[in-house]
């Protein structure tokens, strides 16, 4: 493959498929290409998903790097496969219905939005594919343990 198809490669994956480059909130629409994901993830053992996560986290923070170097700008907007792994985090070994993925998608968004601390300090410290995707990651544990404690309290959990 030549250079101009990696690239290619590089930045349709990154984009989320190209939602990131929708012209508003390309972190929702991102958060939306990754349901494909969740619901594929949810047909695997509770093992096969937590590795499949970690393999997707490390491959998500090589992709957003490069891709980051192709815009030549730091975290740019269209890169939303972050967004695709944070929205993998928020429904990990969590019931996948209806209810879930929508409480599950707003919640991601929210803290994604907001990035209450350590999320925020963890977007400006880090570079690179790490500093896109851990913020994403610790957005989505927080929507999961989030989305976790609402069903455990409304009885469903």
């Amino acid at each position: 493959m030549n250079s101009t198809r990696k690239n290619d490669f590089v930045i349709f994956l990154a984009t989320g498929f190209f939602t990131g480059f929708l012209p508003t909130m390309p972190g929702t629409w991102g958060t939306f290409a990754g349901i494909p994901l969740v619901i594929i993830s949810h047909r695997l053992t509770l093992i096969t998903q937590a590795v499949v996560l970690v393999v997707f986290v490390f491959f998500a923070t090589f992709i957003a790097g490069r891709a980051e170097i192709l815009f030549e700008d730091r975290d740019a907007r269209p890169i939303v496969i972050d967004e695709m792994v944070g929205f993998l985090i928020t429904l990990l070994w969590l019931p996948l219905n209806f209810l879930t993925l929508c409480l599950g998608f707003v919640l991601f968004r929210l803290f994604d939005i907001v990035k209450p601390p350590p999320i925020g300090i963890l977007e400006k410290r880090l570079h690179g594919g790490w500093g896109i995707v851990l913020d994403d990651v610790l957005a989505g544990v927080f929507a999961n343990v989030t989305l976790r404690l609402l069903l455990i309290v409304a009885g469903i959990l």
